[in-house]
């Protein structure tokens, strides 16, 4: 059944890329047409400041799979009910703390935010606050939940369950734009959908997996023990959240919504190009888990690593030259001409990120290891050199400036010295990795010619030639990959569901 899972769930989960994609091309140029550049800008920086409060959840949600997998490989049922319990009384918790901070928040706007907003933008920013921080508390407890979902590896269900909120959130969104409530009714409809989803997964553990909790005897030495393992997730997290929020952050109170409004709309492209990654490493997190806590076999998963890593590789690279060829001409008729400079920072943030998203099942690899205490402080020295080289980078530049420096601390901090923890530290075989990544490159020239060629001769600004061109690109690229840079095991991935889908 689990095998059944992990595939159907990673169909559903391509599926739900494509739709995602499919969507956001139509739902997001007329949700920025009836926002407005200005209104845009707000929301966006509003919610690169809310998004701190996510920071409380210290990184427990990413330590339950780690010890639910200790209990279950031993199947004591009575801990694994403990361990919810405990986790329920924590994230409770937090949620009460990061609803005090954003009261704190609510109360501050115009000190947080800057004197670079009118009057009415900081007006409508408190009550934007007010809502996305309802939404995150309500969202604290449901990660016991959802991390009990992930870790019985229940992904149809998870999957099917994102599906539905892709079709239904931009449905919803559009008609509240259409009514005039603007970016706060956005906000409420997050709210609102986000609750219905976090019910339905409680009452799926409830009914279908018959989730256990014990609040009996609250172990401190346990409790001790995770906040030790979670503390670096934790650093994780708040570097996470300063590399990716930060650069809004500081374009905000320097120049104001419209400098945010581009720079967010590259960011939301940089968000795509990230979940287009995630997806697919997000399925294998329980298998890695698995495979540690039963052999630790740094064989074993040095294939997992390299196998997802070309997976991925060859879908990202597809977007990322894409992107190089066609981004330009696809952001102005996309989302209009007044967003052309979100081309150039949307290239600067995706290309350096390319290379830790191939290897982000080594990030499970480490945690699931007790070894993600390197990457942790790395990744803070990281964030650091990041805001002492944007400020004065986007003080000159602007957003081009902030993803700059952006861009510097990724390449510095996970291009090399990641790579030489993976290979020294973690025991993973780095030159078979490499050695596998660097054997798909071939196949990409032809392809990369031939959008050469189109940038040279194409008018692409023309909707019909540059759909054309896609196609033609797209076709390329594919057909070049299948011949040249496929292993047999990529191939079956995409023949078997086909030849199946033929023979019934």
């Amino acid at each position: 059944m689990k095998i059944s899972q992990i595939k159907v769930g990673a169909t559903l989960t391509y599926i739900y890329l494509g739709l995602e994609l499919i969507i956001s091309l139509i739902y997001v140029p007329i949700m920025l047409r009836l926002l407005g550049q200005s209104e845009y800008g707000l929301y966006n920086s509003v919610v690169s400041v809310v998004n701190y409060l996510n920071l409380f959840s210290f990184g427990f949600g990413s330590t339950y799979i780690r010890y639910y997998f200790r209990y279950k490989v031993k199947n004591e049922k009575e801990s694994i009910a403990k361990l919810n319990g405990m986790f329920l009384v924590i994230f409770s918790i937090i949620g009460i703390i990061a609803s005090i901070a954003g009261i704190f928040i609510l109360f501050n706007t115009e000190a947080v935010f800057g004197m670079k907003y009118t009057i009415q933008e900081l007006s409508k920013a408190k009550i934007l606050v007010a809502i996305l921080v309802i939404n995150i508390t309500i969202s604290f407890p449901n990660t016991v939940f959802n991390s009990y979902i992930t870790a019985n590896e229940r992904f149809i269900f998870q999957k099917a369950l994102q599906l539905v909120k892709v079709i239904i959130y931009p449905v919803l969104t559009l008609l509240i734009l259409l009514l005039g409530y603007g970016s706060i009714g956005m906000a409420a409809i997050t709210t609102v959908l986000n609750l219905s989803i976090e019910i339905v997964n409680i009452i799926f553990c409830f009914k279908k997996l018959s989730i256990k909790f014990s609040f009996r005897k609250f172990d401190l030495f346990l409790f001790k023990e995770m906040t030790v393992f979670s503390f670096y997730i934790f650093m994780n997290m708040v570097i996470d959240q300063a590399n990716w929020n930060v650069d809004k952050f500081i374009l905000g109170r320097l120049y104001g919504s419209i400098s945010v409004a581009l720079y967010g709309l590259a960011s939301q492209l940089n968000t795509y190009y990230i979940s287009l990654s995630t997806a697919i490493s997000n399925v294998f997190v329980s298998r890695v888990n698995k495979i540690v806590a039963e052999s630790d076999d740094n064989h074993e998963l040095t294939l997992l690593f390299t196998k997802v890593g070309r997976i991925q590789f060859i879908l990202l690279s597809l977007v990322i030259t894409g992107m190089v060829f066609f981004g330009r001409p696809f952001i102005n008729m996309w989302a209009g001409s007044d967003y052309n400079d979100s081309y150039l920072i949307a290239l600067i943030l995706m290309l350096p990120i390319t290379i830790p998203l191939i290897q982000n099942v080594g990030i499970e690899i480490q945690r699931a290891k007790n070894m993600h205490k390197f990457r942790s402080w790395v990744y803070f020295f990281m964030s650091i050199g990041n805001m002492i080289i944007s400020i004065p980078l986007a003080k000159r530049y602007e957003g081009i400036g902030a993803a700059t420096g952006t861009a510097l601390s990724l390449i510095a901090g996970n291009i090399f010295i990641m790579n030489w923890y993976y290979d020294k530290r973690v025991g993973l075989d780095m030159k078979h990795f490499w050695k596998e990544i660097i054997s798909l490159l071939p196949s990409f020239l032809p392809s990369i010619l031939i959008g050469v060629l189109i940038n040279l001769y194409v008018d692409l600004y023309n909707v019909k030639i540059f759909l054309i061109s896609g196609a033609i690109y797209v076709i390329s690229y594919t057909i070049s990959v299948w011949f040249i840079g496929a292993n047999q095991f990529e191939k079956d991935l995409i023949s078997k569901p086909i030849r199946k889908l033929f023979k019934v």
